[in-house]
């Protein structure tokens, strides 16, 4: 097995790892499964704007639910991306 270099930083990596195969660094044969149990999916804020009403109507139907209104938000747009799929 070669050894691995360190690297300055994640492009530099980047780079090494488009160059060269990892077999020719790791032994495949002792090589285990991965689990990553719950894993998140990555997140991005965004800015909506919604009429106070149906901010405030979201909010009662949340509390309802006992969930967090952001939570119903993105349950109904889920949904809706199911459904027109």
């Amino acid at each position: 097995m070669k050894t691995l270099p360190k690297f300055n930083d994640q492009n530099e990596e980047i780079a090494f790892w488009e160059r060269h195969d990892v077999t020719d660094f790791f032994d495949t044969k002792s090589a285990k499964i991965a689990r990553f149990g719950n894993l998140k999916k990555s997140t991005k804020t965004i800015s909506l704007r919604l009429p106070e009403d149906m901010l405030e109507a979201l909010k009662v139907k949340a509390n309802a639910l006992d969930i967090p209104y952001q939570s119903l938000i993105k349950m109904l747009l889920q949904k809706e991306l199911s459904i027109s799929s």
